[in-house]
C-alpha cells in the first residue's frame, strides 16, 4: 500500500495504520503533495519510514521549465544520499538527469493521464524504469493487457479523488486581478477549499485548489476499490496507491487500515477470502455526504 506524506509525522502514522510505501517531495520539483518535505530533510523522512520497515519513494513529478532545469541535479544526489528506494518521474529531464548525476537510482514512471498503453510504458521499461503508474481511466480489462504487455510493475489508484486538470497558470487569481478586485484567495488548509461549479452539473463539486505548479481541479468522487482488490491482485497488480489530498489524517488512516486488512485476509486465504462489509463501513462513516464512492472507470469504457 503506498500513501503520500507531508510530514515525518505523517509518514509514522501512515506506516503504522498499514502503508508499506510513502511518497514524498516538495512543490518544486512534485505535484499535488499533501504537504512540502524539503531537500534537507529527505534523510530524516526517508530514514523514519526505513526504520518502520517502509519504503520512501520521491516524486518528481512535475513538467520542468528551463529554469528548474539546473536544481535537479543537487536534487537527484541528495535523493540518492537519503537511499531513497526510487524517483518517480513524467518529464525526460528526470530521467537524463538521473542517468548522469544518480544512475543507480530506481525509476517509476508516471505520465499523469497519458499513461494508457503498454508501448509508451515499455519505451521507459527498456530505458531504467522499473514502475509505470498507469492513468486512472483504465478499466480491468485494459489493466490486465497491459500489464501482460509491457512486463513492468504497474501502479494503480486504488483510492481517492484524482486529478482531472491541471495548468502551469494560477487561473482563480489571475481571474480576480482581471476583474480588478481587491483581494486574494486564502487557502485554509488540506481540508477546505473552492469548487467548480458546472451548469449541467449542478450538484457535483469539482474541488479547485491552487499551489506553487498552478491550478489543480479534483474529481468530484471518490475511487473505492477495496472490494476490487482479489481482481486487481489476480491481474497482477503491483501497487496499490491511495491519494490523501483534501483529506483528514483520520480518514486516511481509516482508508489504510481497511485495505490493509483485506489485503492480509486475502494473502492468508485467497480462495476463502470474502469482503468484510464492516471495513467499508468505517470508510463510509468518514466520507463526506458531498462525494460519492465508486469504481471509477475499472469496469467501463472511457468515452470521449
Amino acid at each position: 500500500m503506498l500513501i503520500s506524506a507531508g510530514s515525518v509525522g505523517q509518514i509514522k502514522r501512515y506506516v503504522q495504520a498499514g502503508a508499506t510505501a510513502i511518497l514524498i517531495g516538495e512543490s518544486r520539483f512534485g505535484m499535488r503533495q499533501p504537504g512540502e518535505i524539503g531537500q534537507e530533510a529527505l534523510q530524516e523522512a526517508a530514514a523514519a519510514a526505513h526504520q518502520m520497515g517502509a519504503k520512501v519513494y520521491v516524486n518528481m513529478n512535475k513538467l520542468f521549465r528551463n529554469h528548474e532545469l539546473e536544481g535537479l541535479p543537487d536534487y537527484l544526489r541528495a535523493v540518492r544520499a537519503a537511499e531513497a528506494d526510487a524517483v518517480v518521474f513524467g518529464d525526460p529531464a528526470v530521467w537524463m538527469n538521473a542517468r548522469e548525476h544518480a544512475p543507480d537510482l530506481t525509476l517509476f514512471w508516471n505520465a499523469e493521464m497519458t499513461g494508457t498503453n503498454s508501448s509508451s510504458a515499455s519505451y521507459w521499461g527498456k530505458r531504467g524504469a522499473a514502475r509505470a503508474v498507469v492513468a486512472r481511466e483504465l478499466n480491468e480489462e485494459e489493466l490486465v493487457d497491459l500489464k501482460a504487455r509491457s512486463k513492468m510493475q504497474i501502479q494503480v489508484q486504488v483510492h481517492g479523488m484524482t486529478n482531472i486538470y491541471h495548468s502551469h497558470r494560477n487561473l482563480l487569481e489571475s481571474y480576480m486581478q482581471h476583474l480588478g478586485r481587491e483581494a486574494t484567495l486564502i487557502r485554509k488548509g488540506p481540508d477546505k477549499g473552492l469548487f467548480l461549479v458546472e451548469a449541467e452539473r449542478p450538484d457535483e463539486k469539482f474541488p479547485v485548489y491552487e499551489d506553487d505548479n498552478g491550478t489543480h481541479v479534483m474529481s468530484p468522487d471518490d475511487v473505492c476499490l477495496l472490494e476490487a482488490l482479489p481482481e486487481l491482485i489476480r491481474a497482477g497488480m503491483d501497487s496499490f496507491y491511495i491519494e490523501p489530498l483534501l483529506k483528514s489524517e483520520e480518514y486516511n488512516e481509516t482508508v489504510l487500515r481497511s485495505y490493509r486488512e483485506a489485503l492480509d485476509r486475502w494473502r492468508e486465504d485467497p480462495d476463502g477470502y470474502i469482503p468484510d462489509e464492516r471495513a467499508l463501513d468505517d470508510i463510509r462513516r468518514l466520507q463526506s455526504p458531498d462525494r460519492e464512492l465508486g469504481f471509477g472507470f475499472l469496469y467501463k469504457e472511457q468515452v470521449y
